[in-house]
């Protein structure tokens, strides 16, 4: 860690909002499993680069001096770092609520008890599906749906409030109605039904994931009715995939406005697919101070408000209701993150999506797994 942080320049052009309300921390992108869909960047961060136990308790200290409430401690798989006891214990001790986004595989009963000990104060458990031979495949990790299952119980057990993450797409979705079943057998207080966004690895593999018109209706369908059955026993998310929509959601909160990430090597993003965006020298919390980087980044300022907007987001009512959409698909579809959200049937690119019904009508190729190397062809990060 740097004796001292440089400061960035002290006058913004755009004015920092409220302090974020959550943070969260990729303290890893090791991960056992290989999941297609998996949110971080197809180019890898190795594990010689990640940021070190210090760094992360100052950073912690300076979220909750900052006003964040919780973090959420992800990766890759955040139990891959052995320090992980420490970690927790230091953004308790900051005041901090503690959410562990796992994918269960590398805990066990006895180390999860030193979780709990530490300060853990919520988990939160990826599954692929409800069967074994599938999960697995989706996951490229032989076992892991048993050692989920176990995990489940282990944290309803020792009293920690769990929510279960499915991400759904085309080859799981007609499973939706055992997933809400299976949550209610292990006494889960909280489903999300994510539907895969498409970014980096799930762009890749965007023609195996993307359900029909006819899977999402059903899906919103099964959601709907689980939502009036099991209110005040389960409480249910759901995220739609941005390609059938008519309108742009609300993407964290606005960017720059109520969220943000830190990558295991200490880049500081407005949300944690920013990575994927070309062009952007994001800041580190190796160099500057969290705060500095919220308040005064040219990268956090690029986009926040309303004033970088361009025609008819300008003019739109709604432009302080989803503030543009999504930065890192308008990149994605468009090759330029300045360009209104396609997904906005307003957006002269939107019959872009038009792809998904012609890729969910096709047979779905081979996954194309997450791995260290990045994807197949891809230049590969180093250092």
């Amino acid at each position: 860690m740097t004796a001292e942080l440089a400061p960035l320049p002290s006058k913004p052009a755009v004015a920092a909002p409220a302090p974020p309300l959550a943070m969260l921390c990729e303290l890893s992108h090791r991960c056992p499993l290989q999941c297609p869909y998996c949110s971080n960047p197809t180019n890898l961060d190795a594990g010689g680069t990640e940021i070190d136990t210090a760094t992360w308790v100052r950073v912690f200290n300076e979220a909750a001096a900052m006003g964040v409430l919780q973090v959420h401690l992800s990766g890759g798989e955040p139990t891959a770092r052995k320090d992980l006891p420490e970690l927790m214990r230091a953004a308790s001790d900051a005041g901090l609520y503690t959410n562990l986004i796992t994918s269960g595989v590398l805990l066990d009963g006895a180390k999860l008890a030193v979780l709990v000990d530490a300060g853990l104060n919520h988990v939160q458990l990826s599954m692929q599906d409800v069967e074994a031979p599938n999960a697995d495949r989706i996951g490229g990790y032989a076992g892991g749906h048993a050692k989920k299952l176990e995990l489940a119980r282990w944290v309803v057990e020792a009293g920690v409030p769990l929510t279960i993450n499915f991400v759904v797409h085309r080859q799981n979705l007609d499973s939706l109605e055992r997933m809400i079943e299976m949550c209610i057998e292990f006494g889960a207080q909280r489903l999300e039904v994510a539907h895969v966004q498409y970014y980096g690895w799930a762009l890749a593999n965007r023609a195996s994931l993307m359900p029909t018109r006819e899977q999402l209706e059903r899906a919103t369908e099964i959601v709907d009715a689980a939502r009036i059955r099991l209110k005040g026993v389960l409480m249910i998310d759901y995220v739609v995939p941005d390609y059938y929509a008519h309108r742009p959601k609300s993407c964290m909160g606005g960017w720059g406005r109520q969220f943000l990430n830190v990558t295991p090597a200490g880049k500081v993003l407005p949300c944690h697919a920013a990575e994927s965006l070309t062009g952007f020298d994001f800041p580190n919390v190796m160099d500057h101070s969290l705060a500095d980087i919220w308040a005064n980044s040219e990268v956090f300022q690029r986009f926040r408000g309303t004033d970088w907007m361009p025609e008819p987001c300008r003019s739109c009512d709604r432009k302080e209701i989803d503030w543009g959409g999504c930065r890192c698909q308008a990149f994605a579809l468009t090759g330029d993150a300045a360009r209104v959200d396609p997904a906005c049937q307003l957006s002269p690119d939107h019959a872009l999506l038009d792809v998904a019904q012609i890729e969910s009508g096709s047979e779905p190729p081979p996954y194309i797994y997450r791995r260290i190397g990045g994807l197949p062809g891809a230049p590969v990060k180093v250092g």
